[in-house]
């Protein structure tokens, strides 16, 4: 059984920015996502401060973002580094089996990674970590550097705090139908 032992809210800020997005996106009918809500069973709980402490994992989890654009199903997970890399080991293979599984469906699936360092925001196509995945399974090396990400899948905050990755999704689209 895996147990997980807080150490904070560790990748919220992205998540929180990641929500007031998906909120302005629903608001405009441009949209729509749900949080997939991680399940867990408190094991103890720090009652002063109203927080679990430890608490083990239910079930695998899958992504953390799930919804449609305008007919198209997507799903993503949200990482933060704050190194310039990506170290695979934050990716689970559940997640990444199930992006595939997805994608499979016709859907679009992928990452949105925060370099928190750089405070540079990037789509990581769920091929691209794939090709990653598989070379460090072949004695590779174990993350994806920051120069591996795509200036054109890059993502901007706008709109006092908007960090709209539908554009970066619907050029993701557009590769994907050409190929």
């Amino acid at each position: 059984m895996a147990y997980w032992n807080s150490r904070g809210l560790r990748g919220s800020a992205l998540e929180e920015i990641i929500n007031f997005t998906n909120e302005y996106y629903r608001k405009r009918g441009l949209a729509l996502f749900q949080k997939v809500p991680t399940p867990i069973t408190p094991v103890q709980v720090d009652n002063e401060k109203h927080a679990i402490t430890l608490a083990y994992f239910e079930k695998e989890s899958t992504v953390d973002y799930i919804g449609v654009v305008q007919g198209i199903p997507v799903c993503f997970d949200a990482k933060e580094t704050a190194q310039n890399f990506l170290p695979l080991r934050n990716i689970h293979e559940h997640q990444l089996l199930f992006m595939e599984d997805f994608r499979r469906q016709r859907g679009l699936a992928f990452l949105l990674v925060s370099f928190t360092a750089k405070g540079e925001y990037y789509l990581l196509p769920v091929e691209e970590l794939r090709r990653y995945w598989d070379g460090a399974a072949q004695g590779g090396r174990k993350s994806i550097p920051y120069e591996a990400f795509s200036q054109d899948y890059r993502i901007f905050l706008q709109n006092g705090g908007v960090l709209h990755y539908l554009e970066a999704a619907a050029l993701y689209l557009e590769k994907t139908e050409e190929s």
